[in-house]
């Protein structure tokens, strides 16, 4: 499909850009060993595997879904998505990690993922604690709590 090649492109310029961004971070003589620059190039490289990884479906011939209307349905998710993350952006505060991001990722993949509810919340509620769990614990990036008392 022209708009999965589309994107694959896309991705790649982007992780270019990425790493060339991550590039001109300056390194510290003193600190932290591993530096400011690792976690930006873990995020790159995980760009990168996601490109592979969208290669290896266009190459598998995974078929698509049609688009119905000429594919003018799918304006209508993108602005839903859009809108969706804006909630998300607006209420992370009050709400906090966790609780903010397993409802948005369950939103979302309910939608994407239907009729697998298990699968869905489970990895939407896994996925909110172990990034929560990295970012807070082993990273030490504060991360707001909103109602939950940890």
């Amino acid at each position: 499909m022209l708009a999965d090649r589309i994107i694959f492109v896309c991705v790649l310029v982007l992780a270019g850009v990425y790493f060339w961004a991550t590039a001109q971070i300056p390194s510290l003589e003193i600190g932290d060993p591993l530096g400011p620059k690792v976690f930006p190039r873990l995020l790159g490289i995980l760009l990168l595997i996601s490109a592979v990884m969208l290669l290896l479906e266009m190459r598998r011939g995974t078929p698509q879904p049609e688009a119905g209307e000429g594919g003018r349905g799918h304006y209508g998710v993108i602005a839903a998505v859009v809108v969706w993350t804006f909630l998300y952006f607006i209420t992370f505060e009050r709400i906090g990690f966790i609780i903010g991001t397993a409802v948005y990722l369950l939103a979302l993949m309910a939608y994407f993922h239907r009729g697998h509810w298990r699968t869905n919340v489970l990895t939407s509620v896994l996925f909110a604690l172990g990034s929560y769990l990295l970012f807070s614990r082993l990273l030490d990036v504060n991360l707001p709590r909103g109602v939950l008392p940890f």
